[in-house]
This record gives C-alpha cells, sequence and structure tokens, in this order.
C-alpha cells in the first residue's frame, strides 16, 4: 500500500474521530464489476470502531453504465447515487452499512465494515431447511426494501427519477447480442436469427414494461447481501431504480451459481414464500399465476444481460474473472427459456450459441 493513500486514509478517520485516531493497518479488498475500490482499514484509539471499509471511487463517477447510455436524466445528478440512495435507505430503516464520513469531491467514503461473510458463504454446507430459512430472511429484507421504500416515495432519491421501461429492457437485450452474440470470439449467428430474436425481445420487453414498478435494488443478489450478526444487510445500493417486484427476486434466486444451491423446488418454495409474505404486508399482488410468468420472464431477461455483461467484462473490460459464470448461467437461461411457451423459439435460435458458451 503506498503512502500517499495511508496519508489520504489517516487524514479522513482523523477528520471523523479526533487526532488520537490510529490507522493500523490497511488492506485493499476484492473488487466488484464497477471501477470502484475497497480497503479495509483497522483503527485504534478511544471512540473509533476496530475496522472501517473504505470506498474509493474514480473521478467523475456517477451513474451505472446503461442508465449513462439511455441519458434518461434531464440533467445529470448533483451527488453520487450511492450517497443519495444510502440517506433514503437509511431514513426508510432498510438496513444498509453506516456512513462515518464521506468526501464527494474526492471519491472517498468510510463505511461500517460488515465483514466478509455474503449470503452465498453464509449458506455452504447446509441443509435445505437452513438455506430456505436464510433467503427467506433475505426476502424479508427484499420485501422492506420494496413496500417501505415504495410508500415513503420521495422525488429527491434518484432512484424514483429512473425506472426498467422498454427502452431499458431493450438496451439490456442489445447487450447480449452485441457481446454474448456478434463479438463473442468463435460466435456464429445469421442475420435472420438476429431480426427474430430482436423481434422475440421486443415482445418480453413490453410485457414486462407494463408491469406496476416498484423499488427495486436492481442487483439484490447473494454477494451483495452481507451477513453481520446473524441479520441480513444490503451493499451496493447506488443503481436502484424502478422496476417490476419480481427483477429483484430473480437476482436474489438465480444470480451466478445461486441455483446450484436454490435448486428449482426450493426456488418454486421462495417464490411462493414471497408471494404470501407481500401478501400479508402489502395487501393486492397479482396472481400467484401471472406473478411466476413476470419471475420467470424477469429470470430470463435478466440472465441474458448477465450473459452479455460477462463477456463485456472479459473483453473490454479486462475482468475475466466472471467468465467461469457463464456456463451456469447459459444452463438456467436453457432450462427456463424452455419452460415458457412464449419463449421457446428464442431457445430454439441460441441453442448452437449456448452449446458453444457451456
Amino acid at each position: 500500500m503506498t503512502e500517499p493513500i495511508q496519508q489520504r486514509i489517516t487524514d479522513k478517520i482523523q477528520a471523523v474521530y479526533g487526532a488520537h485516531a490510529t490507522l493500523t493497518s490497511l488492506a485493499p479488498l476484492a473488487g466488484d464489476a464497477s471501477s470502484r475500490r475497497y480497503y479495509r482499514a483497522h483503527v485504534s484509539g478511544s471512540g473509533t470502531p476496530p475496522s472501517i471499509i473504505i470506498m474509493e471511487l474514480p473521478a467523475g463517477s456517477s451513474l451505472p453504465l446503461s442508465s449513462e447510455e439511455l441519458a434518461i436524466f434531464k440533467e445529470g445528478p448533483k451527488e453520487l447515487p450511492f450517497l443519495n440512495m444510502h440517506r433514503f435507505l437509511s431514513r426508510t430503516g432498510v438496513s444498509v452499512p453506516q456512513l462515518y464520513g464521506q468526501w464527494q469531491e474526492e471519491g472517498i467514503l468510510l463505511l461500517e465494515d460488515l465483514g466478509d461473510t455474503a449470503l452465498w458463504d453464509r449458506v455452504q454446507g447446509l441443509s435445505e431447511s437452513d438455506v430456505l430459512a436464510w433467503y427467506q430472511k433475505a426476502i424479508d429484507e427484499l420485501l422492506n426494501l420494496q413496500i417501505r421504500g415504495t410508500q415513503n416515495r420521495d422525488v429527491s432519491c434518484i432512484a424514483f427519477q429512473q425506472r426498467f421501461d422498454f427502452k431499458l429492457y431493450m438496451w439490456e437485450f442489445a447487450h447480449f447480442i452485441e457481446w454474448g452474440l456478434e463479438k463473442r470470439p468463435g460466435s456464429a449467428i445469421s442475420g435472420t436469427a438476429l431480426d427474430q430474436l430482436r423481434k422475440s425481445f421486443a415482445v418480453i420487453a413490453a410485457r414486462l414494461d407494463r408491469q406496476t414498478p416498484c423499488l427495486s435494488h436492481r442487483d439484490y443478489h447473494s454477494w451483495n447481501l452481507m451477513i453481520c450478526n446473524e441479520a441480513v444487510r444490503i451493499i451496493d445500493f447506488q443503481d436502484a431504480l424502478m422496476a417490476p417486484p419480481q427483477y429483484d427476486l430473480a437476482s436474489l434466486l438465480n444470480d451466478r451459481i445461486t441455483d446450484s444451491v436454490v435448486r428449482p423446488p426450493l426456488e418454486e418454495r421462495l417464490v411462493r414464500y414471497y408471494i404470501d409474505r407481500s401478501r400479508e404486508l402489502n395487501g393486492g399482488l397479482n396472481s400467484a399465476d401471472e406473478f411466476f410468468e413476470i419471475y420467470r420472464l424477469s429470470t430470463i431477461q435478466r440472465d441474458l444481460k448477465v450473459v452479455g455483461r460477462f463477456y463485456y467484462l472479459d473483453l473490454v473490460k479486462g475482468k475475466p474473472g466472471y467468465m467461469k459464470f457463464v456456463p451456469s448461467t447459459v444452463r438456467r437461461l436453457k432450462r427456463n427459456l424452455a419452460s415458457v411457451p412464449q419463449t421457446q423459439a428464442i431457445l430454439n435460435l441460441l441453442l448452437d450459441n449456448f452449446e458453444a458458451m457451456q
């Protein structure tokens, strides 16, 4: 760790806790798919927490790529989306890490250290009943975010200024076509097949666009849920927006290799748990059959985007670490596309490419 970053972090910690606070060690943490960098700072001194997470954002960091591409804001945000969302979620009672200090212009945030155990780590080796219990906890926290967040709508919160609509769905489908098909090494697909895919994707996008949206985390998966003191805590919420409620649930139960633990029978039990709890907490909800239909379409749409994203991260960003999740995502896509009558034709068009991805 270089001396300049150590001194910068020391200065920030002392600005919050006083000159007596001492930085005893600073270690980089594994990053994510974004350009953010994270460190764990161990601290000593009266009134200081034993450790703090440092989030360092690159200069000019603001919106997620898809939102930038769509230019959906009339004017750029005046503060970091993370800070905007943190203030709203904290006020709403959603379980997010405490913010100790922030320097927006310098892109430095000091956050509560929630440890290293994500939900995915916590459920490894557990019985099915214990896995069920942990994912029910995650669903309870998701419903807290969706229901209370939507009920406390605030126009100053960035999430309420953007939504998953037809245009955004189609941008994500196009992301899959570009990077999962057209620019993927070894890919072969005809122009006629691509035209048919675009027409089928437009039908799905229109169907999803007609759903009533709620507050959505947008990346509510097992690696963004930390287990701290046996409670589920939420991180990486800066890309929140309005979306059908099924989107976050699809993310939770299907991301990466989640279905190696949450297998289809358990997945169905958890979707029904979500439906039942939502009705208890919020009253009216679509019929179970309709909810499952939109859930399955959301899963398919999201997994297609994810496949394109993984290839994009590998080919453009030089981050090949996510490629190991492509085969499991493709297997799930094949299963889900085959299970929905209106998407079986999509599977036929993609089958050869899917086989190559596995």
